[in-house]
């Protein structure tokens, strides 16, 4: 799956020190209801020393519970995302962060741990990587952090991704980091369960370099799982994520999309 020619051999840990240009990290927190967490996910992303945040961005997708001005007390710039949705709540996050080079997504429940921050983005801005996804499945996963049913849903999506993209998947991890072009040139289109799938699947078709780094996955802190808290919540994520697995076999980037990603920044 090689795309771009490798940059000049920069140490990645100066990478993760800058802050310019096509350097620059934006995190991206899609959260809804998530005020017993989001305040200590936001402070551990702020006070990373090995990565150069540049800001967080919290995405309150329609929460009733503070989420949005607790995650604004914490020094978290907050968007509003009024349609139900993870992909409509990612994306207003990447629309929001345009003066970003790259982003880093993560969810506000705290399962994911910021501290995994420059595990995610090394390979990305060391030049060896165009898609970094955190597996929990290589790292180390709590007890009770995800279901049964989750643990299947992603084993079967995964086994379908190498079968039919050829690209070596072992899970599909929410903690990410993307070139913020790159992921608009994707056109993503799956505004609910779908999306985290879609992105690697495109990513495959576009031909971007997939790289996958071990994470720590934690029980959420407080509340029910929204997808695999419940039956209905699981049997819903399980066909999105099965069907845009599917859908997008013969997608192929529009023309300009193509050209964007040629161009690079390398």
């Amino acid at each position: 799956m090689e795309r771009k020619e490798t940059a000049a051999n920069n140490p990645a840990k100066d990478a993760l020190a800058t802050d310019d240009g096509n350097q620059r990290v934006v995190a991206v927190v899609p959260a809804l209801d998530e005020a017993r967490s989001i305040a200590g996910v936001v402070r551990a992303l702020r006070e990373q020393r090995a990565v150069a945040l540049h800001r967080v961005i919290v995405v309150d997708n329609g929460s009733t519970d503070g989420t949005g001005e607790t995650a604004r007390r914490a020094g978290a710039h907050v968007v509003r995302e009024e349609r139900r949705g993870y992909g409509y709540a990612c994306l207003a996050g990447v629309l929001a962060a345009g003066e970003a080079g790259v982003i880093v997504l993560l969810d506000g429940d705290a399962a994911d741990d910021p501290d995994d921050l420059s595990r995610i983005l090394e390979p990305l801005l060391s030049g060896d990587a165009d898609l970094v996804v955190g597996s929990r499945t290589l790292g180390a996963r709590e007890p009770g952090s995800m279901t049964p049913q989750q643990v299947l849903g992603n084993r079967l999506a995964a086994f379908l991704m190498n079968k039919i993209y050829g690209v070596n998947v072992s899970d599909l991890g929410s903690f990410r980091a993307i070139r913020r072009d790159d992921l608009l040139a994707l056109e993503m289109g799956e505004m609910t369960y779908g999306w985290p799938v879609e992105m690697i699947v495109k990513a495959a078709r576009a031909g971007y370099r997939y790289h996958e780094a071990p994470v720590r996955h934690r029980r959420r802190s407080g509340g029910t799982s929204k997808v695999g808290g419940t039956l209905k919540g699981s049997l819903m994520a399980g066909w999105y994520i099965l069907s845009t697995v599917l859908r997008y076999a013969r997608w192929t980037p529009r023309e300009r999309g193509r050209e964007s990603v040629e161009a690079g920044r390398w």
